[in-house]
């Protein structure tokens, strides 16, 4: 199959999988946005997304997109790393007009899924695992209650500096793989190239910062011990 024997077809899945996960981090920074106005709708939105069916599919579905686009980023990566051999420890200066973000793509991506890794320790493990469990109280606070995990989460100075580090390589990772995506799918030529460049770089910021945001003012709360407030 074509999607998985040629390199086009590799970069097409890495793309497809890119954007869509791309959409999700929209509704999930939109989500964590309504904590910052209201804890109780917070709350509900956290309610509505627990344990059920549509839900679990939902998340079923998400892991196996993120799943398959980490396989291919570093198939990709490795046959990159093969096909250039050698050739790649004989030039010590960044080449040109290639980006960073470009040259660095695989470490950013292992930094994004060391923080996924923590943000599934802090939200999901005590959430929606705790339902799927039956223990609504597996973190010390039911389930339900993301206000409160958000409270916990970031009266933690490690876990708030963590999180933003996490929040900087995902920005890099984006602006990049954003329009990089577009390039894959067709839209290749330079006027568009450089528009899609300049949307990812706004889009991506945009995200990052919705959750940048909820990051510093929760630990905000927490060190002028606001937490009702």
């Amino acid at each position: 199959m074509w999607l998985s024997n040629s390199s086009i077809g590799r970069k097409v899945v890495m793309s497809v999988t890119g954007i869509a996960l791309v959409l999700f981090l929209t509704f999930h920074m939109a989500m964590n946005c309504v904590a910052l106005f209201s804890g109780e709708a917070y709350n509900m939105v956290c309610e509505f997304l627990g344990a059920n069916w549509y839900a679990l599919v939902a998340t079923v579905g998400l892991a196996a997109l993120f799943v398959i686009h980490i396989i291919y980023a570093f198939w990709l990566t490795m046959q990159n790393r093969a096909a250039r051999g050698n050739e790649r420890y004989a030039v010590n200066a960044r080449p040109k007009n290639v980006e960073w973000a470009s040259q660095n793509m695989l470490v950013l991506g292992i930094i994004v899924i060391l923080g996924l890794a923590l943000h599934f320790m802090n939200f999901w493990y005590k959430m929606q695992f705790a339902e799927i469990i039956g223990n609504p109280m597996l973190g010390g606070l039911h389930a339900a209650d993301g206000y409160g995990y958000i409270m916990q989460t970031f009266s933690n100075p490690l876990f708030f500096v963590l999180y933003i580090i996490w929040l900087i390589a995902l920005w890099f990772h984006l602006t990049h793989g954003f329009w990089s995506a577009m390039q894959t799918l067709g839209w290749n030529n330079m006027i568009w190239i450089n528009r899609w460049k300049c949307i990812s770089n706004i889009y991506s910021t945009i995200i990052v910062l919705g959750f940048m945001v909820v990051a510093v003012v929760f630990f905000l709360k927490n060190m002028m011990g606001c937490g009702a407030c």
